[in-house]
């Protein structure tokens, strides 16, 4: 059984942890090997450290007291249309996925969003993540695209949107 709740700094090697093994399983044959590789957990974990002190939402999710996956969300920041909200980044590891963890987190980030006044939320995902259909089946529908440069590589990211964040509470 799985539990979630607020990140807190003491969460970032272990939310580190997540980022980058995820990264490694989701993007394997997307994103170049060679960038993958050179992911290092120590540097994403200051990142955390930094990025867990500022005004975001941050929930973490736990099986067997250890993090297993992790969200994070607040305003956007890339303007478009009406959408005033933005999932920064949902992440779980693989043995964590098809659990029902992935919408958990995203209902908590939903409820903590509406309850800061926000309305709607978008995220970015790349076009070939295979967990971009999480997305759709939560309500979300694409928005745009546009190309972004990661290790070298050109990749097309895609912009879901939910526009009213009532539907996911």
């Amino acid at each position: 059984m799985f539990s979630t709740r607020p990140a807190t700094q003491d969460d970032a090697a272990q939310i580190a942890h997540v980022h980058v093994d995820s990264w490694r399983t989701t993007y394997a044959g997307i994103v170049p090997k060679e960038y993958l590789a050179a992911l290092d957990e120590s540097d994403r974990e200051l990142g955390w450290r930094d990025w867990l002190t500022r005004d975001i939402l941050a929930y973490v999710a736990e099986l067997d007291e250890k993090i297993v996956g992790f969200i994070s969300g607040g305003p956007i920041r890339e303007p478009m249309g009406d959408y005033d909200g933005e999932l920064y980044a949902i992440y779980l590891l693989e043995l964590a996925q098809g659990q029902g963890i992935g919408q958990q987190l995203l209902q908590q980030l939903a409820v903590a969003l509406l309850q800061k006044s926000f309305r709607s939320m978008m995220v970015w995902v790349l076009e070939q993540n295979p967990a971009k259909h999480f997305y759709a089946r939560t309500g979300a529908s694409p928005l745009t695209s546009k190309n972004i440069e990661i290790g070298g590589a050109t990749l097309v990211e895609v912009a879901y949107g939910w526009p009213d964040l009532r539907l996911l509470e």
